[in-house]
Parts: C-alpha cells; structure tokens; sequence
C-alpha cells in the first residue's frame, strides 16, 4: 500500500470510499435520525469543509486505486478510518496509523490522540492502546465509544 497526503482534489473519490462502508459498517446500529446525519457528515460536500476547516487527510492506494482514507482533525482527533472490504483484515488500517501518529507527532502533537469509536472497530483501538473514556454513548441517534491513546514519549 502506498499512503499519500490528500489533496483537495481527492473529496470525491474519499466520500465514494466512505459513504458505503458507513452503510455497511455503522448505520445499521444508528436510529433513522442518527443515519441521515451520519450519511450527510460523509458526503462530499462535508469532506470539503473538512479540508476548508484544516482536516487533514492521507489515502492509502494499490495500483493506484484508493482503499482506504483516514482523516486527522487538531493533529490529535483521528476522525475517519476506513479500509474498503476487500482490504479489509490485511494490516492496512495499522500501517495507515502508524504513518499519521508519526506525522502527527512530527508536527507537535505531545503524545495525546483522541477517537469517537463505531462500535465494532472499538477492539482495532483498545489493540493500539487507545482506552475507553466511557462506555457505549448515543447522541442524536448515533452510538460511539469516546477513547484516547496516551503515550509515554
């Protein structure tokens, strides 16, 4: 897998990668309410703003082809993490990680990164030493687990 910085160019091709796997993935454990906002926050429009608001996003490609995108809100928030299904369970989300935790850390964050989990990639974090700051919450019809990584730097 190849990781790249993303590029204003690249929102289209994000929220194409995106929007499926929340179908797949997320809404099926969010209220009506809780799915439409979930879809709109992933569509392109909302992945614009992202950039405009300083997100920063980097894409893992093979043969060229987008697979996966996670995205960084503050140096610190890890705000989207998704690998399409086919390279799903090959590494590609750990090795997407390491590379944006190092860029992170390169850029000053002091060691303190923060995600709001879907529910069924929880046991992804928790095996990268990211710990529950609550258990299971719902708001506005979407459910998440908040936790945190704090490392001794």
């Amino acid at each position: 897998m190849k990781i790249r910085t993303a590029r204003y160019a690249d929102v289209e091709a994000i929220s194409q990668l995106i929007a499926p796997l929340v179908i797949k993935h997320i809404l099926p454990g969010c209220s009506e309410q809780g799915a439409e906002i979930l879809l709109k926050s992933m569509n392109s429009e909302s992945i614009e703003n992202y950039f405009r608001f300083g997100y920063q996003y980097w894409l893992g490609e093979v043969d060229n082809q987008l697979m996966a995108v996670i995205g960084i809100k503050e140096n610190s928030h890890l705000y989207h993490l998704f690998v399409a299904d086919p390279f799903q369970g090959r590494g590609h989300a750990q090795q997407l990680w390491q590379h944006v935790k190092a860029e992170c850390l390169a850029s000053g964050n002091p060691g303190v990164f923060t995600v709001n989990s879907a529910l069924n990639a929880a046991p992804v974090y928790r095996k990268w030493g990211f710990e529950p700051l609550c258990e299971v919450r719902e708001r506005s019809g979407i459910k998440d687990i908040p936790m945190r990584l704090l490392l001794d730097l």
